[in-house]
């Protein structure tokens, strides 16, 4: 034994030897090696701790979604066979791999490939004939499959059994075709009408949202409206089950809709309608506006929030009902017993709104929660999600590019993250007699309610501010001072209307569900009535909603401090898409409109159109404020019958030509000439004319030097089945120049003022 106070010897080294004075490499190895070493095993043990048994399930469903991110970018439909045997195979050999290291990044591999075929195979299986170009006068027959109600005209989906239009052989499958409001007709019921039809609206901009690709996964291959009476006849055929499903429910819809409307009107009567039933259309646009701005919009969309109140309303009322009759409490498994009662609720609400592919995804997730408490596993965990999100791609991959589908997963997960990581750590110590007086008075609550609103909204603002170019600064507080009255109030309300109303007992729950709507509306008025209440974000690229949506994926999935990483990577995304240049000029589509930036830096328009929309998303995209009515728009546009003139910021003139005899003069004046004829040859200027956009469609043009950089809705030679092809004839690559004008030869006769006696 060492004696007391005596250095205890070990291998011949002094324990009382300083630590950092020794080394392994004979006294050669730097100070700071010991420091490197540390951190490398650190980062070693948080990558084993992240690579740890049940870490790998979150991540497939982003690799499926990723294989489906390829299916959209690419030019040409992909061949169905190669990528469905590609992704077999694959999938095999991640099995045999399933003992091997090699197994995650195989797995992973194999999900891309997954995404990528199951994508490819939706497209085939829904496959249908598209519009290509304007019909205007078509005599159709067919079966009304859906009807929507709205504020100034409605709508309705005819499922087309004939159509005759001249010059035209095309047969379309599905239209969707508006009518003066009043006079859509039943769902369910056959008829015959004219028809103006348009293809469905592709891209007002490049880079802006494509509702052709929505249009075509509904199945519907025109958009117009109605011309002249609507004639219901008797049909040729009988309808099938899955039309009289739908009419069916369309006549609960209406029902449902005539009883609220007995006790409620104007915009609560619209909302309630809305929150059951899935119908928003009626909504006025100042109160959607307010909605929206506020940071409440997500409340008149069903969405995990809605599906999630009505099971839990639904459980925990039969939970407490079943628990009120003695022994059934103690001798059966009442819980899950409510769990299926929710989950029959959730899915009778799914049917009721209409079964979108939104609130599919809604229900799928609900459904996976149940479920899990069902078979006794824990509801809320990253598996959960993970399985619910694989299921929404697997049945519509298409939601994937769907900024509901985006912001509703991105809040789901930073709530999933919230629960499992975050509160935790918030109400560590809820024992405390300073936590315990203030969870007395609701103080926890609250912070949970303020801690949801608050991840939720920042997880969901990168899509907002790509989709929508808004942000809202002031959600949290309008969700603090609105969704405890929805939750509490408003949806109990609803659904006990729906229980009483086969009862005729059901209009005082439309009463006080009312109450509750006029709450709402009134915080959203105020919340939007604030000073900086609409943040405007210009229009910037997918590549930065790509990285903040990485970002969002290793702060949400990750558990060890490298979860602080994607914080890292967020904040890159978010300078990234703030510093996106914006264009100079925007051409529409039809070339009947031209956006330019002048020396202000704001947008002059040439309008030659009454197409409101593609003004209101212009000047959002480019977070203007103005309105599509302000004078100022036109400021600095010069106009005849011949066309429209205004200045670049550089001074040179941008031109929109009518007519034919107006080429000439603006192909010699103007650097850039915008004309949806056909364009001289000889033009001196750099043209966009008819040719140019029947192939590209709408352009985005940035300065360049003397010349543009074009960026087009048609990429070069790219064809989609939703947005095929353009008919225009030749090559045009990305860019615009000015053309080399040949220097002219000078005239040597002197004119005759000039001349002298002596000439």
């Amino acid at each position: 034994m060492a004696e007391p106070g005596r250095p205890v010897r070990s291998q011949g080294i002094a324990g009382t030897w300083p630590a950092g004075r020794t080394s392994s490499a004979g006294g050669l190895a730097p100070a700071g090696l010991d420091l490197w070493t540390s951190l490398a095993e650190t980062l070693q043990a948080w990558l084993r701790a992240e690579a740890g048994a049940g870490r790998l399930l979150p991540w497939v469903p982003v690799a499926f979604g990723c294989g489906i991110a390829l299916y959209f970018s690419a030019d040409h439909e992909p061949v169905l066979w190669v990528v469905a045997t590609t992704a077999i195979a694959l999938l095999l050999g991640a099995a045999l791999l399933r003992r091997s290291r090699l197994f995650a990044p195989a797995i992973m591999i194999a999900a891309v490939a997954a995404g990528f075929a199951v994508a490819t195979w939706k497209t085939v299986r829904i496959a249908h004939p598209v519009l290509a170009k304007a019909l205007y006068s078509v005599s159709l027959s067919g079966f009304v499959e859906a009807r929507d109600i709205r504020e100034r005209t409605d709508r309705f989906v005819l499922r087309v059994t004939a159509m005759e239009a001249q010059r035209s052989d095309v047969r379309l499958e599905r239209v969707r075709l508006s009518v003066r409001k009043g006079t859509a007709p039943e769902v369910g019921s056959f008829v015959q009408l004219k028809a103006r039809l348009m293809p469905p609206l592709a891209p007002v901009r490049p880079g802006s949202y494509d509702f052709s690709r929505d249009m075509f996964f509904q199945g519907i291959g025109a958009s117009g409206f109605a011309m002249g009476a609507i004639t219901v006849a008797p049909p040729p055929e009988t309808a099938g089950l899955r039309l009289r499903y739908a009419a069916f429910m369309q006549g609960l819809r209406d029902a449902i809709d005539a009883r609220i409307r007995a006790t409620l009107d104007g915009d609560n009567r619209a909302i309630a309608t809305a929150l059951l039933t899935g119908r928003r259309d009626a909504i006025t646009t100042p109160v959607n506006d307010a909605m929206f701005i506020s940071g409440l919009g997500h409340v008149l969309s069903i969405s995990g929030y809605h599906m999630a109140v009505v099971a839990g309303v639904v459980f925990f009322a039969v939970r407490a009902l079943l628990a009120l009759i003695p022994g059934l409490a103690a001798g059966f498994a009442i819980k899950k017993w409510s769990a299926a009662a929710a989950l029959v609720a959730a899915a009778f609400y799914l049917l009721l709104s209409g079964a979108e592919v939104a609130t599919q995804r809604s229900f799928f997730m609900t459904a996976v929660v149940l479920i899990a408490v069902m078979v006794d596993r824990r509801a809320i965990t990253f598996r959960t999600l993970a399985v619910a999100a694989l299921i929404v791609l697997a049945v519509a991959p298409e939601a994937l590019v769907h900024p509901s589908f985006q912001m509703s997963f991105a809040a789901t997960l930073g709530l999933v993250a919230l629960v499992q990581i975050g509160m935790p750590n918030l109400f560590a110590s809820p024992d405390h007699s300073a936590t315990a007086r203030i969870a007395m008075w609701g103080g926890r609550e609250i912070a949970m309610l303020f801690m949801a609103s608050l991840i939720a909204g920042l997880a969901t603002t990168p899509y907002a501010a790509f989709h929508f170019h808004r942000v809202t600064p002031f959600g949290v507080l309008a969700n603090l001072g609105a969704m405890p009255v929805v939750s509490a109030l408003v949806m109990p309300a609803g659904l006990l209307g729906l229980l009483a109303a086969p009862f005729g007992l059901d209009s005082v729950f439309w009463w006080l569900m009312g109450i509750g709507i006029e709450w709402m509306v009134a915080v959203s008025r105020w919340v939007a009535a604030l000073p900086g209440a609409v943040g405007r974000i210009p229009a910037f690229g997918i590549t930065p909603l790509i990285a903040a949506s990485l970002g969002i994926i290793v702060l949400g999935l990750l558990r060890t401090p490298l979860r602080w990483s994607g914080a890292l990577v967020l904040l890159a995304a978010i300078l990234w898409g703030l510093s996106a240049r914006q264009p100079d000029i925007l051409i529409a589509g039809d070339g009947a409109s031209v956006a330019v930036r002048g020396r202000d830096g704001y947008l002059h328009l040439i309008r030659t159109s009454k197409d409101s929309f593609l003004l209101k998303e212009w000047l959002a995209a480019d977070a203007d404020p103005r309105d599509a009515g302000r004078a100022s728009l036109a400021d600095g546009v010069s106009c005849d019958e011949s066309g429209c003139v205004t200045p670049l910021a550089d001074g040179r003139l941008v031109a929109l030509a009518l007519r034919v005899d107006a080429l000439a003069d603006d192909c010699s004046r103007a650097a850039l000439v915008v004309t949806a004829r056909p364009a001289p040859p000889d033009c001196a200027a750099m043209v966009v004319d008819r040719q140019r956009l029947a192939s590209q469609s709408a352009l985005a043009l940035m300065r360049r030097g003397d010349g543009f950089a074009v960026q087009a809705v048609r990429a070069r030679g790219a064809s989609r089945p939703w947005l095929p092809a353009g008919a225009g004839e030749g090559d045009f690559d990305g860019s615009l120049a000015p053309k080399a004008i040949a220097p002219r030869i000078k005239d040597a006769t002197p004119a005759e003022t000039d001349l002298q006696a002596d000439d």
